[in-house]
C-alpha cells in the first residue's frame, strides 16, 4: 500500500484488503503509469465477445505482461441478453470471444456478466446489483467472479 500513498498521497485509504482500479480499455499512459508507479498484486481483463474489443484486451493482457503484473484472467461482460418476457437469449456482441482469447493467452475465464437492465438501473441509482439485489442472478455472476479474483491473489497484508 506504500505505493498508493507516494501517488495519492492526499487519500486516507484506511485499511484495505484490496483495492481495485478500474481502467479504461487499452495500452496507454494511464495503463502505464499506474502499472509502473503501484505495486500491482494482479490484473484483470475485461471484454466484450466481439472481435474489435478483444482485440484491445489481448493488446492490455500483453502489456501487463511486458511490466511484470500477472494477468489473473479474462470476463467477459455483455454476454449474453436474455429477453425478459420470452427468456430467449442472444448473444448481442458474439459469443465466446473471451474464451477464445484466453486460450490463445493461456489464461483462464473468470466469469461472464450478462447484458441486463437490471446492472445497468441499479449502477445508475448509485446502489450496484451485488448491493440491491444481491440473490439475483447477475448479481451472483459478479460475486462467482469476485471470489475467482480473490484465489489468485496473494493473501492481503495484515
Amino acid at each position: 500500500m506504500d505505493g498508493i500513498w507516494a501517488v495519492v498521497p492526499e487519500v486516507d485509504w484506511g485499511h484495505l484488503d484490496y483495492l481495485v482500479v478500474d481502467m479504461p480499455p487499452g495500452t496507454g499512459d494511464v495503463q502505464l503509469s499506474v502499472s509502473q508507479n503501484i505495486p500491482i498484486s494482479g490484473a484483470v481483463i475485461v471484454s466484450t465477445p466481439q472481435d474489435i474489443a478483444l482485440m484491445d484486451a489481448h493488446k492490455g493482457a500483453e502489456m501487463f505482461r511486458k511490466v511484470h503484473v500477472p494477468v489473473l484472467g479474462l470476463v467477459q461482460n455483455m454476454s449474453v441478453f436474455q429477453c425478459p418476457k420470452c427468456k430467449h437469449k442472444t448473444h448481442i456482441f458474439g459469443a465466446d470471444g473471451a474464451r477464445r482469447l484466453a486460450r490463445t493467452l493461456d489464461l483462464d475465464v473468470l466469469g461472464d456478466i450478462p447484458l441486463h437492465l437490471n446492472i445497468r438501473e441499479t449502477s445508475d441509482t448509485g446502489q450496484p446489483i451485488v448491493f440491491s439485489q444481491p440473490e439475483s442472478d447477475e448479481a451472483k455472476a459478479y460475486l462467482r467472479i469476485a471470489a475467482e479474483v480473490v484465489k489468485r491473489l496473494p493473501p492481503p497484508l495484515k
